[in-house]
């Protein structure tokens, strides 16, 4: 008789404690799900952008191309063009044609910086995706090996839970902080 109230307080306890673990942990995770969809939709509207810059550099590119292709063709006809009125056509056109290429070649500088910009925030954002990834994969476990750990009233389970918590919760907290703690090589063999 003296065995069992004390078989049921120590179950008591680890029950309470892993309760009281899986509210926390999973509220955390409630919190960084909605962080980590907010980061994902910046990610898509900035990749988005991205490929319509991309999109613009290309379409400038081809004016330009088609520019000085004209251009060419011009300086070929005005070699051969006897003086008068058609060689003054050609040479207006030429320097129309000369206006249009320096225009593309400016824009398309503009647009190629334009473009290139977006790689750094999309590649900032994605380490941050991680971080939330590896918090969830690390939360999830912790909530897991606890629900165990009641079902087998094992107290090492749960400190094994704590401990997988506990690397969750930071790599959260790295996501909503910017720090710089982002393990490369799990974040590969995650994704």
């Amino acid at each position: 008789m003296n065995v069992e109230p004390e078989i049921e307080s120590k179950d008591k306890r680890l029950n309470s404690l892993v309760a009281a673990t899986v509210v926390v942990l999973s509220v955390f995770l409630a919190v960084c799900n909605i962080k980590d969809g907010n980061i994902v939709q910046n990610m898509q509207m900035q990749k988005a952008d991205e490929v319509d810059s991309w999109g613009e550099y290309q379409g400038t590119k081809l004016k330009l191309g088609l520019a000085e292709a004209t251009l060419v063709q011009l300086r070929v006809q005005a070699a051969g063009a006897a003086p008068g009125p058609v060689a003054d056509v050609i040479a207006r056109e030429m320097a129309v044609q000369q206006g249009v290429v320096e225009k593309q070649t400016k824009q398309a500088a503009e647009q190629l910086k334009k473009a290139q910009a977006y790689r750094p925030a999309i590649e900032a954002l994605g380490v941050t995706d991680d971080q939330f990834d590896i918090s969830e994969a690390f939360v999830s476990i912790a909530i897991a090996v606890a629900a165990v750990s009641a079902l087998v009233a094992s107290f090492p389970l749960l400190f094994l839970a704590w401990g997988s918590g506990l690397v969750g919760i930071v790599m959260g907290l790295a996501g909503f902080l910017g720090w710089s703690v982002h393990p490369a090589w799990l974040a590969s063999l995650l994704t």
